[in-house]
């Protein structure tokens, strides 16, 4: 499978080395626009041919898929175009800064017959992707609370700022916390979608939508919901999630310098029923710059299957309830949410 790459920042290269690894695929293009980014392209990948406008590579009729690693507003524009050109698709999430995005790149992947598969790549982790297994199984009964807790420095600023520029990144709920909206709304998919979300948080005097402190309590059906807490004022990058259910428990803990070190510390311990004490579970290692590979291997299969690992369907709803968890933030209510035709609901107060 011949691969072109649209991107070339700190996690797009990330991207270039998992898909050089990737066994039956080459890197065959790389866009990169500025100038230093294709110096270091070309330094990096010599086979690749390098592209400063991502036009020119989308034109290449030899390749058979493209990942696309750009700030969050081109999401919609280059992924659309990749589609229109034939390519199968993987975008890293958040899939668009909007509904209206999230609809053209559905449309644009249905009328070309191409795969689109957004990149939560989360899903694949040997830790957070072993809790959805004990669920799936039954090993923690009926979920009833969760919680993902994350303790970070800031975030990067990205090319030209473009993570602190509100028209650019949408907001910072759409960067990190879409990745707990998306664990918990697959951990808990045979319940039901969520059915309100609440959000507080605090800045330190910046534009809507750029918190450093966030948290919302997100509602399932039934007495089931989930706690999303993560603070951009703290130091080095601490990961929890937590489930409780009827007949157990698992708290996984993960723990690094940075987010994108291959050795953090991390563990996952489950307590099933009519156990006394917990077990710690053995994990192959942990972290996205694992997960990311993983990612590349299974897209690989699913495109070659012509199915997405993470659909835009699905990969909608999550930035549905991130705009709702920015909106109930910003005007300090609870949001009833909906996912039919009309897309959310009106507001419920409480």
């Amino acid at each position: 499978m011949r691969f072109g790459l649209i991107g070339y920042g700190a996690w797009g290269t990330h991207h270039a080395s998992a898909i050089v690894k990737t066994p039956g695929t080459t890197l065959d293009a790389i866009a990169a626009p500025s100038e230093a980014s294709a110096g270091a392209a070309a330094r990096d990948h010599p086979v690749a041919a390098i592209y400063r406008d991502y036009r020119q590579l989308l034109e290449r009729s030899d390749l058979d898929a493209v990942a696309i690693v750009v700030p969050n507003h081109l999401h919609e524009e280059i992924g659309v175009a990749a589609l229109v050109a034939g390519k199968d698709v993987l975008l890293e999430k958040p899939m668009a800064p909007t509904v209206e995005g999230c609809d053209r790149l559905i449309a644009a992947a249905a009328a070309s017959g191409r795969v689109l598969s957004i990149g939560h790549e989360f899903r694949l982790s040997t830790q957070w992707g072993r809790i959805k297994a004990l669920l799936d199984a039954g090993d923690l009964g009926t979920p009833l609370y969760a919680l993902a807790s994350l303790f970070r420095f800031p975030y990067r600023r990205g090319s030209e700022s473009w993570r602190y520029a509100r028209e650019r990144v949408g907001s910072w709920i759409l960067e990190e916390p879409v990745h707990f909206f998306d664990s918990f709304m697959w951990y808990f998919e045979r319940w039901g979608d969520p059915v309100s979300v609440l959000a507080v948080g605090s800045d330190k005097g910046r534009e809507p939508g750029m918190a450093d402190n966030f948290s919302a309590i997100v509602r399932f059906p039934g007495s089931l919901y989930a706690v999303i807490t993560q603070t951009l004022a703290g130091f080095e990058h601490h990961h929890v999630i937590e489930v409780v259910g009827t007949e157990g428990a698992v708290r996984g803990a993960w723990s690094g310098t940075m987010d994108r070190t291959r050795t953090p510390t991390f563990d996952l311990r489950v307590q099933r029923h009519g156990e006394s004490e917990s077990v710690r579970l053995t994990l192959a290692p942990s972290g996205e710059l694992f997960e990311l590979e993983e990612e590349l291997r299974q897209t690989v299969a699913a495109f070659r299957a012509r199915r997405p690992l993470v659909s835009g369907e699905e990969a909608k709803k999550r930035i549905l309830v991130c705009l709702e968890a920015e909106r109930s933030l910003r005007e300090g209510r609870e949001l009833t949410l909906a996912f039919g035709p009309a897309r959310m609901s009106a507001p419920r107060q409480t």
